[in-house]
């Protein structure tokens, strides 16, 4: 049931909002009368109207909007004489298959708009510009994002099963009557998920940069500490999974259950913007989202770490809430 509604809701590649931000050099009458066009069509929202070209960067990396559209200041007189006048659209080419829908939205309506005031002409046409990704190759935007999807599976499978496994061997009373305390028991068991996690990613980080060629834009070690504070975080969760468990069968049914709703909502293929308010505000508790967020911007843009650190908050708050629980239950309920 749950898989159900997320896939209904949130598997969906179809586009109800488009958040994007207008830099209207020409004012002209034509321009806003095309602006008006994409505001009243309902799924295009302008949530900014910049003052000049330098504030584009802004928009896109703050997520604030996925698309900009530049008109040139000569864009009404071109069209008086006759001549073709062009339409910049700048997509954020960290998601491919939401920039290609939206884009294909933009295209649809400027033939419209050119089929009612140009008698069909093509006078108005629309060139495109993918930042961070600029062939809008869909490999560029998944793979960044799957150093962080694929540490999830294995973080939480492995921090689940340790103690699980061990519970059913009975090796676990013999941990409790050691001089070792709970907080210290559960720092060996997150340490070592901890460290093939790092391995993984950085089998992967070296699939993506010397297999698929994916230029690497940022520092490698903001990328490192951006994972490994992800990382901890699906530790506690993995490590409460494991608490509240009393078989592995249990540790898999859990761990699978969760599983799919975090990368369902991590944004890694889907647009966020696009799921029910109820979904959205959901994905603050997931750190898949940030750890996704903050990895694909590290990766593609190559933005700093000061850039990036407010997805540190979110999966911070995770792990405050995910580790204190796994001690308390282990505390409490295995001894």
């Amino acid at each position: 049931i749950l898989q159900s509604i997320l896939f209904g809701y949130a598997a969906t590649y179809n586009l109800d909002r488009v958040p994007y931000a207008s830099v209207d050099n020409s004012r002209s009458k034509t321009s806003v009368e095309f602006l008006s066009r994409l505001d009243g069509t309902g799924v295009f929202q302008r949530v900014q109207t910049l003052m000049n070209a330098g504030e584009i960067a802004g928009s896109i990396d703050s997520n604030k909007a996925m698309m900009v559209i530049s008109i040139d200041s000569d864009f009404e007189r071109k069209l008086a004489e006759g001549n073709r006048a062009s339409i910049q659209v700048i997509t954020d080419g960290r998601n491919t298959m939401t920039a290609a829908v939206a884009l294909g939205y933009i295209t649809d309506i400027v033939g419209e708009f050119n089929a009612e005031r140009n008698g069909g002409k093509q006078l108005i046409s629309v060139e495109t510009r993918a930042w961070y990704n600029p062939n809008l190759i869909t490999r560029w935007s998944f793979l960044p994002g799957m150093i962080a999807t694929l540490s999830l599976v294995q973080i939480l499978m492995l921090a689940g099963l340790s103690v699980a496994r061990e519970r059913e061997q009975g090796t676990f009373d013999q941990l409790l009557v050691t001089p070792l305390s709970s907080t210290e028991i559960l720092i060996g068991k997150a340490v070592p998920p901890l460290l093939l996690g790092m391995l993984q990613i950085t089998f992967i980080l070296s699939s993506c940069m010397f297999c698929f060629k994916i230029p690497m834009n940022g520092s490698l070690f903001t990328l490192y500490l951006t994972a490994l504070i992800f990382m901890i975080s699906c530790v506690g969760i993995g490590l409460s999974i494991s608490a509240v468990s009393a078989s592995m069968q249990q540790v898999m049914v859990y761990t699978f259950v969760l599983m799919m709703p975090m990368i369902l909502l991590s944004g890694l293929a889907t647009p966020i913007c696009n799921m029910p308010e109820a979904l959205q505000i959901a994905t603050y508790a997931n750190p898949l989202r940030f750890g996704v967020e903050a990895i694909r911007r590290v990766y593609l843009e190559g933005s700093s770490l000061a850039q990036i650190a407010h997805n540190f908050v979110p999966m911070g708050v995770v792990t405050a809430v995910t580790l204190p629980l796994a001690v308390w239950l282990f505390r409490n309920k295995l001894t």
